[in-house]
């Protein structure tokens, strides 16, 4: 038999932001800083919302990974230092992308995640 929670702040998203810090480069020592708060369910849902596409009247849909990151970095990012506007962090090189989208809650794992504990 389970326990009923006692401490209900443990099934609140983190209010607070955590920092990460980018490599710019691979040999390099400089870093971008980006801070990244935690999404509640229904921003996962809003997040999975933005990564489908559907057409009714073609009866289909297409899947919009571009867009599902946008709504991430758009939400999820809280600041940058130095200082980058969502076109900027759009606009990053390959490599700093790469670390960027590494960081940032990912709806399909989240998704997976809840089926695994669930079972």
């Amino acid at each position: 038999m389970m326990n009923t929670v006692k401490d209900k702040s443990i099934l609140f998203a983190k209010t607070e932001e955590q920092c990460y810090e980018l490599k710019v480069a691979p040999n390099s020592n400089e870093c971008l800083k980006v801070w990244v708060r935690e999404p509640t369910w229904l921003e996962v849902q809003k997040a999975l919302t933005s990564l489908m596409k559907i057409d009714a009247k073609r009866q289909d849909m297409d899947i919009d990974l571009n867009a599902m990151y946008r709504y991430l970095v758009e939400n999820f990012v809280v600041r940058t230092e130095p200082s980058l506007s969502t076109i900027e962090l759009i606009r990053l090189n390959a490599y700093v992308g790469n670390q960027l989208q590494a960081i940032l809650p990912n709806p399909l794992n989240m998704i997976e995640e809840d089926k695994e504990k669930n079972e």
